[in-house]
């Protein structure tokens, strides 16, 4: 029997590519009613190798409590956006040892890739499903690689039921999850197989026998056509899935049959219009740097002493003073890092970290300090930032910011605030005691994030927020090589800095001279003159 969906047109194509899941589509797996206690037989006799002797039945029941937490904690990735998976000393340690001696559970972590080949070998029987032979013999035929991409705890384990059965050969590519670190409903996994057969997931077909995995996997990942083949898991998923999948079959027989018709239609797949950074929005946004842009700050002494006798009382054995001198050493602690991340950044090291509030003030502000005022940091230390984050400076608002979102919020234009701060809770704080935070939609801030500007990530982040197209969306900054850099890399279109800042106004007019920044504007509210340019409905 087969259910279609209303996406089933999209099985018409034919794909460049077929991803197959494993258990439940290539194979079906059967317990073995005695596997559990041949399991701990097994690990009883790894141990007793090593004169580690453990009463079986204490091994029988760590497996079982292992293996029921396992299967929690899978249920609770399934929901999760982008899960990463266990690696195998994990597994054995945390889950299937947890509870045994020290010595045994050692063992057991530094032999777990053996360990975990016995568990998928021993627990289940695997086999091959009706029509997947001729699924691939049709695939072969016609030129259309086939991949494996698979949840699994042992890709080893896979790899060594596929030779069992002859079938080593019949795949270009084999992704598990234990060997590429991501899991399904993760799409990058889907991302990576299909490019491994020098194509695209929009091109290919990915067919599973799971909701809350296989079918969200491949939503996420927008492959050509989502397919399930009915096993033991399909009709019941944990919890509510809304995806719906484009066809369902009882064997993989109805996937070949599938594949064959679409080869006669001869149709291949029209390939979908980009969405410049992924965020697939359609309508633009503002984009908004706090510090410089929507306030200027300047230094309050005041306030920072009357942090600093805060701290004081909370650390107890200390005083004001030489709270201020702790924080003069941190902040020039911090200023180096940040200067030493900026530079490996730039030679292509990765993601552009924001700083963790405990190591600034755990580690650099309390270096010196006895083992409680330590412990005290460290369980205090973002409630400490926020503090600081505000009695550090004064904020004065800037020229035209309110009429500037008061228009955006007229034409119904979304405004984030992406900002490179120590704490978001102080630039909400801030923008509220402005009068502006029933102006601001969201706000995207790199202690939240974990990455600072210009870190393509914290950007992204924003137009996701805005379901926003970058090519109709504004970015609003006063530094070229945060702001701007930032918002080049996301894909948008207009990147305005404003003078005014911490960035001189040369160094502003070099950036818009480079095509870093497509504008200067002297003030923040200038910058509607150019949004009525591009749309003369946004009026002051």
């Amino acid at each position: 029997m087969t259910s279609l969906d209303a996406h089933a047109t999209s099985i018409r194509n034919v794909p460049d590519a077929l991803l197959l899941d494993f258990g439940g589509v290539v194979f079906q797996t059967t317990k073995v009613p005695d596997g559990r206690r041949r399991l701990a037989e097994a690990i009883g006799a790894r141990l007793a190798r090593a004169v580690l002797p453990v009463d079986v039945d204490a091994l029988h029941d760590s497996v079982n409590a292992g293996l029921t937490a396992l299967k929690h904690w899978k249920h609770a990735q399934s929901r999760r956006r982008a899960p990463l998976e266990l690696a195998p000393r994990e597994i054995v340690g945390d889950f299937l040892a947890s509870d045994l001696p020290a010595s045994a559970r050692a063992l057991l972590i530094a032999e777990a890739s053996d360990v975990l080949l016995d568990v998928t070998t021993i627990l289940s029987e695997h086999h091959l499903r009706p029509g997947i032979m001729r699924l691939l013999d049709l695939a072969d035929a016609h030129g259309i690689p086939v991949g494996i991409v698979s949840n699994a705890h042992s890709g080893r384990s896979h790899r060594q039921v596929l030779a069992a059965h002859g079938l080593q050969d019949r795949f270009a590519v084999q992704c598990y999850s234990d060997e590429v670190g991501l899991r399904k409903p993760h799409p990058g996994i889907i991302h990576l197989a299909a490019a491994a057969l020098g194509t695209t997931a929009d091109r290919s077909w990915y067919v599973g026998d799971t909701q809350d995995r296989d079918v969200v996997a491949g939503r996420r990942a927008g492959v050509g056509a989502v397919l399930l083949t009915r096993s033991q898991h399909t009709d019941s998923p944990p919890f509510l899935v809304a995806e719906r999948a484009d066809a369902t079959f009882d064997t993989p027989e109805g996937l070949a049959d599938a594949l064959g018709a679409a080869i006669l239609a001869g149709e291949r797949p029209r390939p979908r219009p980009a969405t410049g950074d992924g965020t697939g929005g359609s309508r633009p946004a503002l984009l908004i740097d706090h510090g410089g842009v929507i306030s200027d700050s300047q230094d309050d002494p005041a306030a920072m002493r009357e942090f600093a006798a805060w701290l004081a009382g909370l650390l107890r054995d200390t005083d004001a003073d030489a709270v201020l001198d702790l924080v003069a050493c941190a902040r020039a602690v911090h200023r180096a890092w940040k200067a030493e991340a900026v530079e490996r950044f730039a030679a292509g090291s990765g993601s552009l970290p924001e700083v963790d509030p405990v190591v600034f003030w755990r580690d650099w502000f309390g270096a010196s300090l006895d083992a409680r005022q330590q412990a005290v940091l460290a369980a205090e230390a973002h409630d400490i930032m926020a503090r600081f984050g505000r009695a550090k400076s004064r904020r004065v608002l800037r020229l035209g910011v309110r009429d500037l979102l008061e228009s955006c919020r007229d034409q119904r234009m979304p405004v984030v605030v992406v900002s490179n701060t120590i704490s978001g809770r102080a630039v909400r704080a801030e923008c509220a005691d402005h009068g502006l935070g029933h102006l601001i939609g969201a706000y995207v801030c790199s202690d939240e994030v974990g990455v600072r500007k210009p870190d393509v990530t914290i950007v992204r982040e924003a137009l996701r927020i805005a379901d926003a197209d970058p090519w109709r969306s504004w970015f609003l900054g006063d530094k070229p090589q945060n702001d701007a850099a930032a918002a080049l890399a996301a894909g948008i279109a207009h990147r305005v800095l404003v003078r005014g800042g911490s960035t001189d106004d040369a160094d502003l007019d070099a950036a818009v001279a480079t095509g870093l920044a497509t504008a200067v504007v002297d003030t923040p509210g200038d910058l509607l003159a150019l949004l009525q340019l591009a749309s003369p409905a946004l009026v002051p």
